[in-house]
């Protein structure tokens, strides 16, 4: 009786358990000065060749800029306008802005060769990023392990 009742008990530990699995596809988010920063609105779109990824959480927006979209191309930042990240602030009537820029912080923008993740004629792309942005005043912001997921490519008109 003893082993039927500890049965019965475990069984119903067992059942009670429920794993709340969510999944972020698509996605864009990054560690913002060592604390996760994540976007709830993202968008891509291309002109021309190239590619401009916008992301935001409602206050803080990062925008990816780059002079191609080609999947398993690399860019780094910091050595011209055509290759570009910037950061934006606005809170509380107070506005900062951070970029990359010619001889303006550094870093890399990465876009995926894998299909499964970019497919351009599909509408979606993926892939990496990370750079150090200054402001005016040669304030620094940090983006470490960034990534976009699936981000949605929007049709221009």
């Amino acid at each position: 009786m003893k082993n039927f009742l500890s049965l019965i008990v475990l069984l119903l530990v067992v059942c009670s358990c429920e794993e709340d699995v969510q999944f972020n596809t698509p996605a864009v988010q990054a560690l913002k000065d060592n604390e996760l920063w994540k976007a709830t609105e993202y968008s891509a779109s291309i002109v021309g060749s190239s590619l401009t990824i916008e992301a935001t959480n409602g206050f803080e927006t990062v925008v990816l800029r780059t002079v191609s979209a080609t999947p398993g191309t690399s860019f780094e930042l910091g050595i011209n306008e055509t290759n570009k990240a910037t950061y934006s602030l606005s809170a509380d009537g107070v506005s900062s802005e951070y970029q990359t820029g010619t001889g303006i912080g550094n870093g890399l923008i990465e876009i995926s060769d894998d299909p499964r993740e970019t497919n351009i004629s599909e509408g979606y792309i993926s892939g990496t990023f990370r750079f150090n942005a200054a402001d005016d005043s040669d304030e620094l912001v940090n983006f470490q392990n960034g990534f976009f997921y699936r981000v949605p490519i929007q049709a221009l008109p």
